[in-house]
């Protein structure tokens, strides 16, 4: 477990070493660094949870000792001015702010949480936009949603406050452009649609970017801007400000609940999930090291047990527990389905510890209706009334990764622990089912191949474990990113408190977003 974490913390520490190597060009310019903006825009001492910190590994490179990840974004939820916020600031240390692989669908999915958790969204823009050299057609058709996703949580109510730090042209000035507070730097913002070269090109037109779109012209004379900075630390000032500024309701359920901790060392959870999904686990154990006062009181105990749920509570908020010690039997399907209903009926979050390979196959399970109540535990998991929050601790194989609030199925917030596998199933039963069809297909031709079937099942295999650690799944953004099992209960006391204040808000959303003038 340890040499994972060492793995994923060697990535993460790439991506922030690459973008501080730029200081240079930086200081000559007079501006902050993109994490030195984003520490400054934190109230003090507040924690940051960031997401998706490996998106695109190995996509821009794919020799893993070269790769960058992060998609050329940083991206999380911190608090600014007492506010918790869903920040989106541009790595413009890296290749001036380009797009990286999986950049956009990074994006996507955190203003998917703002919108779904009623945050405020700041973004620190400075990005030379799309990579042209590299242009695909469907990250151009499918990048709309960037803009819609702004003009959707503004006329949600949802506060959208951005600081242009640079270059922010093109399409990427609806970026700026649909925000309902703007933010200009003198003398280093740019935000135009088309630069000099590209009217030139166009029109015949002569013009500097200054001209064209600096911070002077666009808050003096076109209105785009709203504050004009004298550099990147007023800049941030001033965002700060306008936040303080706003009436909203802030941290809405800040209430301290008395609670004792787990009386479990979190120490000991890097010891008690195997790196070998096919080795049992007791997941009380881990439930042990989360839970007040590692209390757990179990629902359904004796009936399909090897489906556990249950009540904790973390920090004194009331918390239901699906988890996994063995595949999901029929039994277990159903008393899931119940317990699930139960939750919604009395407003309780859903925490899924995902380890499982998946329903349980045969024909004696076929004929008690596998089908028919893994569907039901399906539609449970769908129409969930409360938030769900989904950690990848084991195994999430087959159809068990759906029942479990996998990805595809919208939890709230989705982690992995480093040793997770996700797949539609183990690569030696991928290997072993083909091998059996195509040695069928064999026999039908009278010759059977024994060295052929032996490298189809290496094949498959290798296939199917390159695909289903974390170092891949994240890196696609299939979940929100890859956590120490060790901080698990702090996570959660992050995204459970994010939960509910979303949820016990009503901002005042109007028929548009809010327009320049």
């Amino acid at each position: 477990m340890l040499a994972l974490l060492e793995r994923v913390r060697a990535y993460e520490k790439r991506t922030v070493e690459k973008s501080a190597g730029s200081r240079g060009k930086f200081d000559k310019r007079k501006q902050l660094l993109p994490r030195e903006r984003l520490s400054l825009l934190l109230d003090p001492g507040t924690p940051f949870l960031e997401l998706s910190s490996l998106a695109g590994l190995g996509l821009d490179n794919p020799d893993l000792d070269k790769s960058v990840p992060g998609g050329g974004v940083i991206a999380g939820i911190g608090t600014v001015s007492g506010m918790r916020c869903m920040i989106n600031a541009s790595d413009s240390g890296i290749d001036a702010g380009a797009l990286q692989p999986m950049g956009l669908d990074k994006q996507l999915r955190v203003q998917e949480i703002a919108l779904e958790n009623k945050l405020p969204y700041v973004q620190l823009v400075e990005s030379a936009g799309a990579n042209l050299l590299a242009y695909r057609v469907e990250e151009f058709v499918r990048g709309g949603n960037l803009f819609r996703n702004i003009a959707r949580m503004s006329a949600a109510g949802l506060p959208v406050v951005t600081v242009t730090h640079g270059s922010s042209t093109a399409g990427g000035a609806y970026q700026t452009g649909l925000s309902d507070y703007i933010i200009m730097v003198r003398d280093r913002s740019r935000t135009f649609l088309a630069g000099p070269p590209l009217l030139k090109a166009a029109t015949g037109e002569v013009a500097t970017e200054e001209e064209l779109g600096g911070a002077v012209m666009h808050t003096a004379i076109s209105g785009l801007g709203d504050y004009l900075a004298e550099d990147d630390r007023d800049a941030i000032r001033i965002a700060r400000e306008v936040l303080a500024q706003i009436e909203w309701t802030r941290d809405t359920n800040t209430a301290l609940r008395s609670f004792k901790p787990p009386k479990y060392d979190a120490e000991e959870l890097l010891g008690i999930m195997p790196m070998d999904y096919k080795r049992p686990v007791d997941m009380k154990q881990i439930i042990a090291r989360i839970a007040d006062d590692s209390d757990f009181l179990e629902f359904g105990a004796n009936y399909g047990s090897a489906t556990v749920c249950g009540h904790i509570k973390i920090e004194g908020w009331p918390v239901g527990i699906v988890t996994n010690n063995g595949p999901i039997d029929t039994a277990g399907a159903a008393k899931a389905t119940h317990f699930i209903q139960a939750c919604c009926q009395s407003k309780t979050p859903i925490l899924y510890l995902n380890n499982t390979t998946g329903f349980m196959v045969g024909k004696a399970f076929e004929e008690a209706g596998i089908i028919k109540h893994g569907s039901k535990m399906i539609q449970a998991v769908t129409n969930a009334t409360v938030p769900q929050i989904t950690i990848y601790c084991g195994a999430s194989f087959g159809a068990g990764n759906y029942g479990m609030c996998g990805r595809g199925f919208h939890p709230r917030f989705c982690f992995s622990w480093p040793n997770a596998k996700t797949a539609v199933m183990g690569g030696e039963q991928a290997a072993k089912t083909m091998a059996i069809v195509t040695k069928a297909s064999m026999q039908r031709r009278g010759v059977v191949d024994q060295e052929e079937l032996d490298k189809l099942q290496e094949r498959i295999i290798d296939r199917f474990d390159r695909q289903m650690s974390v170092f891949v799944t994240s890196a696609h953004v299939l979940d929100d990113g890859v956590i120490d099992p060790r901080d698990t209960r702090a996570v959660l006391v992050k995204v459970l408190a994010v939960c509910r204040d979303g949820d016990a808000r009503a901002p005042q959303g109007i028929q548009f977003s809010v327009a320049r003038p």
